[in-house]
């Protein structure tokens, strides 16, 4: 055989096995992409996103929309070939495994914590809404979670009302924790609490519950990292009541991130105008009691799909500005805000026409 001929069959044997390897061998990295987005004002699957009963609501025009992200599987391991297209692919992101699924998290555990947080994200967004509006919300610190096999297992339970830690009262989540950790492992830390039984009676009565109890717990060393503290196995949370009914009705997503949109859309129902004047905005942002909004992941996928779906302005945390201004998508504005505050007024400037007012986002931030 010809010493060439013979060179280029053995190329084309190595391409081959490299191809073949490319395919077969898997590599430690997911794949995110443009998820679906949906108009808080609008419908989704045939039933209004926001549904609201015992107050006054108002028509409500334009869009609003939420952004999502859609990601690869935790059992599902990409192959050479396709970690390299979607590195190449404009309207993809391929990250490390871990970075989405860390410490060997299963896609149900990852899937359960996701619904938590689109739960609390729900909640704040209608509590961010209702203080915009001037509107009282009881709240109270509540036992969010119990660890299985923690101290605290069995003697508190998820829903109790927190009212006191060792005579202290409690006003916020993180107060719990500063308290418990002023203890050393194997010390004794006592919680006044309502039951949480105790507590959906009084909720359903509409009264204020009465009755508490001191529950007392030895604390245990902490397996996490840094230097060892005192834990009793519960995360802390907050729980409303709010002076009328807001569902939201989205299924199928998961995350906090949607929060800045619901809070908007809320806030859009039970205002008269209308907050976008008919354009189409669309944003993205977590957002806490007090209308703080905060960083997301995936802002480059969200802002592509948001274009994609038609959106012309996008609502940004000024934590993901940077980010997301190094690639922005043609004909889109990326809005700069902090609070629900800035949104409302990067709104106004948006159907008055005065764009140039709006604080958008640069590279730098």
């Amino acid at each position: 055989m010809p010493r060439r001929t013979a060179t280029m069959l053995a190329s084309t044997l190595m391409l081959i096995a490299l191809l073949c390897a490319g395919v077969l061998i898997p590599v430690p990295y997911a794949e995110m992409s443009p998820g679906p987005t949906v108009n808080t004002l609008g419908e989704h699957d045939g039933e209004p996103v926001l549904q609201i009963s015992g107050h006054k609501t108002y028509p409500a025009d334009g869009h609003l929309n939420m952004t999502t992200v859609r990601v690869t599987s935790a059992d599902y391991r990409m192959n050479l070939v396709e970690a390299v297209y979607g590195w190449l692919a404009h309207d993809s992101k391929v990250v490390p495994h871990d970075t989405l699924y860390p410490d060997g998290k299963t896609e149900e555990q990852s899937t359960q914590e996701n619904a938590e947080e689109f739960s609390q994200s729900q909640e704040s967004a209608k509590v961010a809404a209702l203080k915009e509006l001037g509107v009282p919300v009881r709240s109270w610190v509540i036992v969010s979670t119990v660890v299985k096999g923690s101290p605290a297992e069995g003697r508190l339970h998820a829903g109790d009302v927190i009212k006191a830690v060792d005579g202290t009262a409690i006003k916020q989540p993180s107060d719990v924790a500063k308290l418990v950790t002023k203890h050393k492992p194997g010390q004794k830390v006592v919680f006044t609490v309502v039951p949480a039984k105790e507590q959906a009676a009084a909720e359903k009565a509409n009264t204020a519950a009465t009755r508490t109890q001191d529950v007392t717990i030895t604390t245990a060393t902490s397996h996490d990292t840094g230097a060892p503290r005192a834990v009793v196995g519960i995360s802390a949370g907050t729980d409303h009541t709010f002076p009328f009914t807001i569902d939201i009705k989205l299924a199928d997503v998961g995350g906090p991130s949607a929060g800045l949109m619901f809070a908007l859309g809320i806030y859009d129902k039970l205002t008269p105008g209308s907050l976008t004047g008919g354009k189409f905005v669309a944003g993205t942002g977590t957002i806490d009691d007090n209308g703080t909004v905060g960083p997301i992941g995936g802002v480059e996928m969200k802002t592509v799909g948001a274009r994609d779906r038609g959106a012309r302005y996008f609502l940004t945390p000024a934590d993901n500005c940077a980010a997301a201004a190094k690639d922005t998508p043609g004909g889109l504005t990326l809005v700069k805000v902090k609070t629900i505050d800035d949104a409302l007024d990067a709104l106004k400037d948006i159907r008055s026409g005065d764009t140039a007012a709006l604080p958008k986002c640069t590279t730098k931030g």
